[in-house]
């Protein structure tokens, strides 16, 4: 097989499946309106993705920040610019740095669990079981997923946030002597609706991808164990390149709505 026409096929089979999640996304929007809704599932998997996740977040976003001020602080000092640490930092995180980072940690580790947990029920025939009794499969075990993964990845993206600005904060009360009152305050002067609401909008976006990835790798997993590790595997890489793209026309539409 030539160079060529290996990339041909790869090419081919990534419009493929990009076919094949956009038809998976279209069953989730006409199975999601439908009764009965699955209220218990769909708490349960909040809790599952969402409170199982802060530490995680946390941890994450408190090292964002100390990194990210500890590196910056020495340039802005060269110019004597430090006193924009605040500002600088605070526009980052909530903009971009928070969003980004926080939901490719999720990718890493919801999307992958959904993947291999869905594709065990697939590999065990317990989906296909489920079918035969008459319950449906898509609404109770996909629907609720990602509506969970949805709803819980803005308000994992404000903690992380809030985390992330505090570890900030912590550097600059031991290194510049500035009091946690003045840093938040001088944060919140600085940021306005046009930072928040982009960073918010997109974050319901990415939990979407990242639910809506997860569950068709597993959904759709093949057949033995192999194939529920490679559902796993690949979820996490289609849902951090996806999330990529989702980030890079969220930005490119706020800038339109800047310019207007």
């Amino acid at each position: 097989m030539t160079l060529a026409t290996e990339i041909v096929g790869k090419t081919k089979d990534f419009f493929i499946q990009i076919g094949d999640l956009s038809y998976f996304a279209g069953r989730f929007f006409k199975e999601v309106v439908k009764r009965p809704f699955e209220l218990k599932e769909l708490l349960r998997q909040c809790y599952h993705m969402g409170v199982r996740s802060l530490f995680l977040v946390g941890l994450t976003g408190f090292i964002i920040g100390l990194v990210l001020t500890l590196q910056s602080r020495p340039t802005l000092i060269e110019f004597g610019a430090v006193s924009w640490m605040p500002n600088m930092v605070g526009i980052s995180i909530v903009r971009e740095i928070g969003p980004v980072i926080t939901a490719l940690i999720c990718a890493g580790r919801i999307a992958s669990g959904i993947g291999a947990e869905l594709g065990s029920m697939r590999v065990t025939e317990q989906i296909d079981a489920m079918e035969v009794s008459g319950t449906n499969p898509f609404k109770y075990l996909v629907v609720t997923r990602i509506l969970a993964t949805t709803l819980m990845l803005p308000l994992l993206v404000v903690f992380g946030d809030l985390i992330a600005l505090y570890g900030s904060a912590l550097v600059e009360n031991l290194k510049g002597n500035v009091s946690f009152q003045l840093y938040f305050n001088t944060v919140f002067d600085a940021l306005s609706y046009g930072d928040l609401i982009p960073a918010t909008v997109k974050s319901f976006f990415f939990g979407f991808v990242i639910g809506l990835v997860g569950c068709y790798k597993g959904y759709y997993s093949k057949k033995g164990t192999s194939g529920v590790g490679l559902a796993a595997n690949t979820a996490v890489v289609m849902a951090s390149l996806l999330l990529f793209v989702v980030d890079f026309i969220a930005v490119f539409v706020s800038d339109i709505f800047y310019e207007l």
